[in-house]
């Protein structure tokens, strides 16, 4: 396993985490990708990876910000007329914590228990996360239209539990770019790589078919939606066989 950057490591890195987190937490809302909710909720996620799994962990959550933030500014006018568009003030702390808590969660239950299982797992839901926005934001943005997962038919874009080619396309190639830095960057083997990625583009499939039954029956919002899309990867990755 790759060395950790931890709070215990002699040099004290709380005191680079903590400057960092209030600068990514800053950034993120500057460029209005967070409300000031999120701003807060974000820096928080980012202070639990940094000191929880190092700075691998901090290097994956900045790209899945860049993903995503850029996913949702692609096509935004017309997101607007779709009535799909986020807002522009950017997520709140809801919206923040249903899509990274978990991985946040995961990290802490790494640090605690040294189980390497854990840092897969917050890779898979940062992946997720990832595919998840990617994949809605940019196949809102490249078509009028998508299909119910769940029978096929025909519904406009955005609609919940939607899907498009380009949009399950663009979503899984986020998902496997999450999971392959965090093979570059030393977190993962080659094999937990792939683990993550299939986990991530299962939960992000897991998330439309809880869009198409339970939120269009008005029994999930889009919060919970998203956080059962990571707990899914999550949980796939803890059944992966890993003998």
């Amino acid at each position: 396993m790759p060395a950790e950057w931890t709070i215990s490591s002699s040099y004290h890195p709380i005191w680079i985490v903590v400057p960092i987190t209030v600068l990514f937490a800053r950034v993120a809302r500057v460029v209005r990708g967070v409300s000031v909710s999120g701003a807060i909720a974000g820096g928080l996620v980012c202070f639990v990876l940094s000191v929880s799994a190092g700075l691998g962990a901090l290097i994956l959550l900045v790209l899945l910000f860049i993903l995503t933030w850029g996913a949702t500014r692609l096509g935004y006018q017309r997101k607007q007329k779709l009535g799909t568009a986020e807002k522009k003030e950017g997520r709140t702390a809801f919206q923040v914590l249903a899509n990274v808590g978990t991985a946040a969660a995961c990290a802490a239950v790494y640090r605690w228990h040294g189980n390497a299982l854990f840092l897969v797992a917050m890779c898979a839901a940062l992946a997720e996360a990832a595919a998840d926005t990617v994949s809605s934001e940019i196949g809102q943005a490249s078509s009028r239209e998508a299909r119910l997962i769940t029978n096929l038919r025909k519904v406009p874009a955005g609609t919940n539990g939607g899907v498009s080619v380009m949009g399950t396309l663009v979503g899984s190639s986020a998902a496997v770019l999450i999971a392959l830095s965090g093979v570059v960057i030393g977190l993962l083997s080659r094999r937990e790589g792939l683990t993550a990625s299939l986990a991530a583009v299962f939960g992000m499939i897991c998330d439309s078919v809880l869009g198409a039954t339970l939120e269009r029956r008005g029994l999930l919002n889009n919060n919970a939606v998203n956080l059962f899309g990571t707990l899914t990867a999550v949980f796939v990755v803890v059944i992966w066989p890993h003998s």
